[in-house]
């Protein structure tokens, strides 16, 4: 289904915008649209132009949709019901809502209109893509996820993907509006978080589980310290004691590169009662299972996975690669004594991101030993 139509940028169109970029820096005016509605009148003053109402008012939006970096992607940033942009090629360009994908009329001129988008949101954080670093991983300014890729190994030209957030910050009773959870469920997280028990959230990309995550880590007491682990930062916990770690990429020289593992194990300094650890992918899992053995009762994690054993089975392969020395049966114990409940996200084929499993994992013989508890879908 098609829902907006936004034309590509055109060259005088592109012209304005460098007209209007220099008005603003002679005056040391930041970008905005009230801030550039003033530039392009001056501009189009100056040229001769008339100010045509309606018509220019809407180049003043697309002009700083352009300097701010989010060029036609702009209109598409600014729907409440996106929660996802995804530019596969020019004239391809798709959302999320409601969890179900939606092709848009959405355009871009050409692949070099995309790689201009993309240097102009990562080169003010110091960072690069070309065919030596052909991806990269930024934060924009409101919190969203921005990844793109470019060739070689994108084959068909740049691509680009922003994840985006919700402003609000969901409570368990959202979720349980939304179908995220029904009422047994609710009363069993809030439990889980209470006792302090350690609890792993998994599933597929798009299941809402840094969502999941943060409303969890939200009913923490407000009077213990928490400190977040993570690649991006996302969550977002209120008021409360909390330390908040991002990961940081090399440079443009390739320096200064800070891993999540380095932030499991700087956060184990810092006197945390609980961690939060946005999503564990690699060599941290080893610093992380190690964390909730030694005392840090009631801390969280996420982790890609098809379900509870898949995703123990996970960690229990991540620390193994982690710390070549440990044996299998190393591993799997200190999965077992580490993680206490594991709750999996699934996203139905109506859009409808849901808890489908409970887990309890219980430490034995051979590993861990987990009792799955299959949610009913809420009425």
């Amino acid at each position: 289904m098609f829902r907006r139509e936004t034309v590509a940028v055109s060259p005088s169109r592109r012209d304005l915008g460098r007209l209007v970029s220099a008005h603003l820096a002679e005056r040391g005016a930041g970008v905005s649209v009230q801030s550039v509605s003033h530039a392009l009148k001056a501009v189009l003053a100056e040229r001769g132009s008339p100010w045509d109402g309606t018509r220019t008012a809407s180049l003043a939006v697309a002009i700083a949709d352009d300097l701010s970096g989010l060029g036609p992607l702009g209109p598409l940033l600014r729907e409440p019901s996106v929660t996802e942009v995804m530019v596969n090629a020019p004239d391809e360009v798709y959302v999320e809502r409601d969890g179900r994908i939606e092709r848009t009329r959405v355009r871009f001129a050409s692949d070099e209109d995309i790689r201009h988008l993309i240097e102009r949101v990562v080169s003010p954080l110091g960072l690069r893509v070309d065919a030596s670093a052909p991806w990269v991983d930024a934060r924009l300014p409101d919190g969203s996820r921005f990844h793109a890729v470019v060739p070689p190994i994108a084959l068909r030209g740049p691509t680009v993907t922003i994840r985006r957030f919700s402003p609000s910050l969901w409570s368990v009773d959202d979720l349980r509006g939304m179908g995220t959870l029904n009422d047994r469920t609710a009363v069993a997280l809030h439990a889980a978080v209470r006792d302090r028990r350690n609890v792993l959230v998994t599933g597929g990309a798009g299941t809402g589980k840094t969502t999941v995550l943060g409303v969890l880590a939200r009913l923490i007491p407000s009077d213990e310290r928490v400190v977040t682990i993570e690649d991006s930062a996302e969550l977002r916990l209120g008021d409360r004691h909390v330390v908040a770690l991002e990961c940081r990429p090399p440079n443009v020289e390739g320096r200064g590169e800070v891993a999540l593992r380095d932030l499991v194990r700087c956060a184990m300094r810092m006197r945390p009662d609980r961690l939060v650890v946005g999503e564990v992918r690699g060599p941290e899992a080893f610093d992380m299972l190690q964390a909730l053995n030694t005392g840090h009762a009631g801390s969280m994690a996420t982790v890609h996975a098809n379900g509870p054993r898949d995703a123990l089975q996970r960690l229990e392969m991540m620390a193994l690669q982690a710390a070549p020395g440990l044996s299998v049966d190393a591993a799997r114990r200190l999965v077992s004594v580490a993680i206490e409940l594991v709750v999996h996200l699934v996203r139905d084929a109506d859009g409808l991101r849901r808890v489908a499993e409970l887990a309890e994992v219980r430490p034995g013989d051979r590993g861990p030993v987990v009792k799955r508890t299959v949610v009913a879908r809420p009425s």
